[in-house]
């Protein structure tokens, strides 16, 4: 099991920048794939942006292209998410999630992953 700490989130302007951290203990975290979820007031939870186990690959889903960024240190055991350009419909808590088995390079689904942080809000006023 691994236990994820999320933080980073807040209010910012339409437009601004944040970025959320996600700290992680337990299990070898260099060992897995770790994706960033959200979940919008009245919607269901997304998929956001995944990055595989030594950072070789990250996928993103199009809405945030060219907007965010998802790394990782695995030395320090935190994933990134870097966020630009906000824009009201980023609001959102938004989780990370460790992946449950080392077979799976970038999963985007929700049941791919078995542990997750308890989220961090973030608002985005206009």
């Amino acid at each position: 099991q691994v236990q994820l700490v999320e933080s980073g989130g807040g209010l910012v302007q339409a437009g601004g920048s944040l970025r959320l951290s996600c700290a992680a203990s337990g299990r070898t975290f260099s060992s897995y794939a770790m994706g960033w979820f959200r979940r919008a007031p009245g919607k269901e939870r997304e998929f956001v942006a995944v990055i595989s186990s030594r950072g070789r690959t990250t996928y993103r889903t199009d809405s945030v292209k060219g907007r965010f960024t998802i790394s990782r240190d695995n030395a320090g055991n935190t994933v990134y998410l870097q966020m630009h350009s906000l824009t009201p419909e980023d609001t959102a808590v938004y989780y990370c999630a460790c992946a449950a088995s080392v077979i799976w390079d970038t999963p985007t689904a929700p049941d791919a992953y078995a542990d997750w942080g308890q989220g961090t809000q973030v608002t985005v006023s206009s």
